[in-house]
């Protein structure tokens, strides 16, 4: 006899990246390294970057600035930072605009039985559902009480079942995706630690940690 499906969680838990998102990419993103961001000085073509990557490190470098860490700063606030720096030293009334270019950051790893397993790029907001048809979907062997989604945090490895025919169909939460989760369709490929791991969980669709 099979184990029942657990619990299904219908309220969104906003610590497990489960917070609702407008299609709309907020302007209160916070960078993260690897994205791409344009700057632009308004009449000051020599100052302004076109395309800047943010380092490893979460750094720019600027034209009269230096170095400067960006990451964890939305867009709005790298302006307002390179404006209030310029004006210090430079320009009476400086005017900048910052755009990100590409959210070179956020990839993530799908795995097993989907249709073609790989690392892809995705957008602020994108959802389990939208990571699984960044693969193309389950292929005809997938078993969709089988899905579970790995993700480092500060505090360390967390780990979320999914039941992905309920969260297609409505009946279950769709987690937002966060850089770096690994999405595994499946657990036959996994070590038996995980198997065990991931049959013991109580509940669909909270992430817990391990």
């Amino acid at each position: 006899m099979e184990a029942s499906p657990g619990i299904a969680v219908s309220t969104p838990d906003i610590a497990s990246g489960q917070q609702d998102f407008s299609t709309a990419i907020s302007r209160d993103y916070p960078l993260r390294p690897s994205d791409i961001i344009s700057i632009m000085v308004f009449r000051e073509e020599g100052l302004s970057m076109p395309q800047v990557a943010v380092s490893a490190d979460g750094q720019i470098s600027f034209p009269l600035v230096g170095s400067l860490t960006v990451a964890g700063m939305s867009p709005a606030s790298v302006e307002q930072r390179l404006e209030e720096l310029l004006e210090a030293r430079y320009l009476r009334e400086a005017d900048v605009t910052v755009n990100v270019l590409d959210y070179t950051s956020h990839q993530v790893t799908v795995e097993g039985a989907v249709q073609e397993p790989g690392v892809y790029q995705f957008l602020p907001g994108t959802r389990l559902s939208g990571g699984v048809a960044l693969a193309n979907g389950l292929d005809r062997v997938a078993e969709p009480q089988q899905v579970a989604v790995f993700r480092q945090t500060e505090s360390g490895m967390q780990i979320a079942k999914f039941d992905y025919a309920a969260v297609s169909s409505g009946a279950m939460l769709d987690p937002v995706l966060l850089p770096g989760d690994r999405i595994v369709i499946g657990v036959d490929g996994l070590e038996q630690f995980w198997q065990d791991f991931l049959k013991a969980l109580p509940a669909f669709g909270l992430f817990t940690n391990i």
